[in-house]
């Protein structure tokens, strides 16, 4: 695993840990200071809210575990992956992304998500 794709796992740990402080001491390693989450259902600035958002999604769908549902693609300090979140032991993800994250210094500067399907 190179180096761009352990950040990515690390990114995808920070949407699996319950515990918001373990989960906000994740996050201000993982991201920069100045750093922004934006998908269909949020823009975010800062771990804060990013970990505010977490929080919200883990309170909905309790359980929910995300795992990278495909390879990395990354050059230039840029990455992009598909991502699937469902249930342990279940037959399909309830939710599949594609996320593009942005580096900096070996840090995510931005998150740019987009959902190719979500519950209905």
């Amino acid at each position: 695993m190179n180096a761009i794709e352990a950040i990515v796992q690390r990114y995808l740990a920070t949407f699996n840990e319950t515990d918001e402080a373990r989960r906000g001491a994740a996050l201000r390693e993982l991201y920069t200071e100045d750093c922004a989450y934006t998908d269909p259902l949020v823009a975010a600035t800062g771990t804060e809210a990013i970990s505010g958002f977490i929080g919200g999604i883990q309170k909905q769908y309790p359980g929910l575990v995300f795992t990278l549902a495909g390879p990395v693609d990354a050059h230039h300090d840029q990455a992009r992956f598909t991502w699937h979140a469902g249930m342990p032991g279940g037959d399909k993800p309830l939710v599949m992304g594609f996320d593009v994250v942005a580096l900096s210094n070996g840090r995510i500067r931005q998150v740019f998500g987009f959902l190719n399907a979500v519950p209905a």
